[in-house]
């Protein structure tokens, strides 16, 4: 399938409609990845859907992200919590193939329903000012990362337990957006390499990518520059209203 990438994005050039639809969710995913550090793909996928077939946009929209967080990464290189990445990373990566088989023994929508729940009461719980005193030690944050890949084996999805993680500590605002700029760089680029051992990514996987790629380095500029002139506590607002709204849209999803 994912052979067919460039004659499905010929048919979306030659629909003013879709092409325009394309573009603006493309464009939207872009600004909110350069503004928070996360949320391209679940954004992305949605927009990149009306134009291409679910197994041929993942791969694409995760050769973007990894675009995009190499086009960051300079940028923000000095504030990454590297001490807390190393383990989140590993924790990823053992779990992510047993996320792989819970996605072939459990029920879709109720692991998506039990996920939507947990995002939005521990979101409403940092809302309230819930924080930690200081950062977790290692045992907590391999656990971090392994269920960030159980979650990202199994749905797609694994970002949540990470941004959380980060948004509870007191590593800040600048060293979790930093953070996660670099974790979805290592776990992103992981993906690409599980997905081309499935045969779901092609030489033309990348070239689709890279005719998107003026979309997103417009769009993850205009955020990067909106993040620069923004304050930690509206940051970190922000997003949670974020993670609320991407809770939201899992549920709805589950329920369709």
């Amino acid at each position: 399938m994912p052979d067919r990438i460039a004659d499905v994005l010929d048919l979306a050039t030659r629909s003013p409609a879709t092409a325009a639809a394309v573009t603006a969710a493309l464009l939207v995913a872009a600004i909110v990845r350069g503004y928070s550090g996360f949320g391209f793909s679940m954004l992305a996928v949605s927009g990149l859907s009306l134009a291409l077939p679910p197994a041929a946009a993942i791969p694409v929209v995760l050769t973007l992200e990894v675009a995009a967080s190499l086009h960051m990464l300079p940028g923000v290189w000095r504030q990454v919590d590297w001490r807390s990445l190393r383990p989140l990373v590993a924790g990823t990566v053992v779990a992510t193939p047993v996320g792989v088989h819970l996605l072939a023994t459990l029920p879709e929508t109720s692991i998506r329903l039990a996920i939507a729940a947990l995002v939005t009461t521990a979101t409403l719980l940092l809302w309230r000012g819930f924080a930690l005193k200081r950062m977790p030690g290692t045992g907590t944050t391999v656990a971090t990362g392994a269920a960030a890949g159980l979650l990202n084996g199994s749905l797609g999805i694994g970002g949540p337990p990470v941004i959380l993680f980060y948004l509870s500590s007191p590593a800040g605002t600048a060293a979790a957006r930093a953070s996660l700029v670099a974790y979805f760089l290592v776990t992103d680029a992981y993906a690409i390499a599980v997905g081309a051992t499935e045969g779901l990514v092609s030489a033309t996987t990348f070239l689709a990518a890279l005719a998107l790629l003026p979309i997103l380095l417009i769009g993850v500029a205009i955020g990067s520059r909106g993040y620069i002139k923004t304050e930690p506590a509206t940051f970190r607002r922000a997003v949670l209203i974020l993670l609320l709204a991407l809770s939201v849209a899992g549920v709805a999803r589950a329920l369709a």
